[in-house]
C-alpha cells in the first residue's frame, strides 16, 4: 500500500512539471444561468490569445467565483478534467501547483 501511495505522488508530480502554467489576471466574474464565468486576461500568451474565459458549473466540485486578481493557471492534458473542452486548475499567485491545493478547476473558452 505504501508503495502504491509513493508511485501515486511521483506520477502526479511528473504530470503537473510537464504541463503549461501561466501567470493569469481575472477581470470579471459573472454567475449566469448556474455558470460562473470568470473574464481572464494574459499577459504572455503561450497558446492562443490573450483574452478567454473560465467557465465551470455553480455548485460542481471545484467551482469557485474568484475575486479579481492575479492567479496561476495550469492548463491540463487533453481528456484530464471534469468538462468536455480544454481543462485548466487555478491557482493562488505565486503558488506552485506541485504542493499547493487548487483553487478551482475551470473550462477554458477562447474568445
Amino acid at each position: 500500500m505504501r508503495k502504491l501511495l509513493v508511485l501515486s505522488c511521483l506520477f502526479t508530480a511528473l504530470g503537473l512539471s510537464a504541463q503549461d502554467m501561466s501567470v493569469i489576471t481575472v477581470k470579471s466574474v459573472e454567475v449566469s444561468n448556474g455558470v460562473v464565468i470568470l473574464t481572464v486576461s494574459q499577459a504572455t500568451p503561450t497558446q492562443g490569445k490573450s483574452s478567454f474565459d473560465l467557465q465551470c458549473n455553480k455548485g460542481a466540485s471545484g467551482c469557485q467565483a474568484l475575486e479579481p486578481g492575479n492567479y496561476v493557471m495550469v492548463r491540463l492534458p487533453k481528456n484530464y478534467g471534469m468538462y468536455d473542452c480544454a481543462n485548466v486548475d487555478v491557482y493562488a499567485n505565486k503558488a506552485h501547483p506541485e504542493t499547493e491545493r487548487r483553487l478551482g478547476e475551470y473550462c477554458l473558452i477562447e474568445k
